[in-house]
């Protein structure tokens, strides 16, 4: 069992409760090493023309209603360069098992950059830490001067919609940021085996034999959020469809609701610590 794709305002690391959830029988989706139900969807699963419309206006509506997997962050604007190819390289949590399972060979945020910068000597390069490294409970920080050699920005507060709005490219290990991107149709190149590459929809420097089909975007869009995850309602019993949960999410994303005391206890804990 594992967090779904859409997922909370808020943190999980902060505890709070998400909306979605995977329940896999073969595996999981972020370990590549084997198969998941995921992967089998996507290797196997006939798509009607109904599913597919389902998924294309799940996806505008996502887009539309600036959801993603955490909801935080805010909308702000960045004065880029006009003449560079702007690429973001989101930051992940170093000791994740969608790293150790994921990708076999890049393991940290500074080897990421560092390839990315030898790919794409001339790009602007945005750096975006993973905002549960940020808040301080997880690995992966990279020290200012390390991400500066290899990096032309680095961001912390933007939130990942608005950020992704104005970006050329995604480069990515395995983050969930890359399908974030997929949905918005902007390019991504993954360095690990994440859950939607080898697909044809990505640039990949690592593959799978497994992953045999070539699958259209609201095909990989079905499988991942209306196929495989589970959205539950906090005072409802029982499913609910994901059109649901994305409401939900913006509803609560309008509130700016303030950090609960369990939340802030659990803050203070980890500081300490």
């Amino acid at each position: 069992m594992e967090d779904g794709f859409v997922r909370s305002v808020g943190l999980g690391v902060d505890l709070v409760e998400p909306l979605s959830l995977v329940l896999d029988s073969k595996g999981i989706y972020y370990d590549s090493t084997q198969s998941s139900d995921l992967e089998c969807l996507l290797n196997e699963a006939q798509m009607d023309s109904a599913l597919l419309t389902k998924a294309a206006q799940v996806s505008e509506r996502l887009i539309s209603l600036g959801i993603s997997k955490y909801n935080v962050g805010l909308p702000k604007a960045l004065d880029l360069p006009k003449n560079r190819r702007v690429i973001l390289v989101p930051g992940q949590v170093e000791t994740d098992a969608s790293i150790r399972l994921g990708s076999p060979q890049v393991k940290t945020n500074l080897e990421l950059l560092q390839r990315v910068r030898s790919h794409c000597p001339e790009a602007f390069i945005i750096y975006k830490p993973h905002p549960d490294v940020v808040g301080g409970g997880r690995v992966g920080e990279v020290n200012d001067v390390d991400a500066s050699a290899f990096c032309d920005l680095q961001v912390t507060d933007i939130g990942m919609p608005a950020l992704l709005s104005q970006v050329d490219e995604v480069h990515t290990i395995t983050s969930l940021t890359g399908f974030e991107a997929l949905i918005r149709q902007i390019p991504v190149v993954t360095y690990g085996l994440p859950f939607y590459a080898g697909w044809g929809l990505t640039q990949d420097h690592f593959v799978s034999e497994r992953r045999t089909a070539r699958r259209s975007l609201h095909e990989l869009i079905a499988a991942t959020l209306i196929l495989y995850p589970i959205y539950v309602l906090q005072g409802k019993k029982g499913r609910v469809e994901v059109e649901c949960a994305l409401e939900e999410l913006a509803r609560q994303k309008m509130q700016s609701l303030r950090p609960t005391l369990k939340t802030r206890l659990y803050r203070l804990i980890r500081k300490r610590i």
